[in-house]
């Protein structure tokens, strides 16, 4: 069984959201990092680029499988995380504490189009 966090968002591609002080921290459910198996490599976009909600902003490799990442929200990337450029099994590891990008939030409203834990749980069961 997959773990799902309380107070967290996610979007129907499987990505969550942790939203602090206008920011989104986003990542990758535990349900997505288990389906895919071993992951090999994270693309990341850079500092500064914008993304648009539902938009793809990067990637995943696998060893069994690449899987698109896609923006639950709109806004410009303020920092990535590097340590996944060396070590991208830390998604495997904890989905949760391995985020991705931060972005600032250029509309919160599309907040309100994010699944909470209980819709998302119910998705993926």
């Amino acid at each position: 069984m997959s773990k799902v966090l309380e107070g967290l968002l996610y979007s129907e591609s499987h990505e969550w959201v942790k939203v602090e002080d206008g920011i989104a921290v986003i990542g990758v459910s535990d349900f997505a990092q288990a389906e895919m198996g071993d992951i090999t490599y994270v693309d990341m976009p850079e500092v500064d680029d914008e993304v648009n909600a539902g938009e793809e902003f990067g990637a995943l490799e696998s060893v069994k499988a690449s899987s698109d990442l896609y923006a639950p929200v709109s806004g410009t990337v303020v920092e990535v995380n590097g340590a996944l450029e060396d070590e991208p099994e830390l998604i495997n590891q904890d989905a949760f504490a391995a985020w991705i990008i931060k972005v600032k939030i250029s509309d919160p409203s599309e907040l309100d189009k994010l699944m909470d834990a209980a819709a998302y749980e119910s998705s993926i069961a």
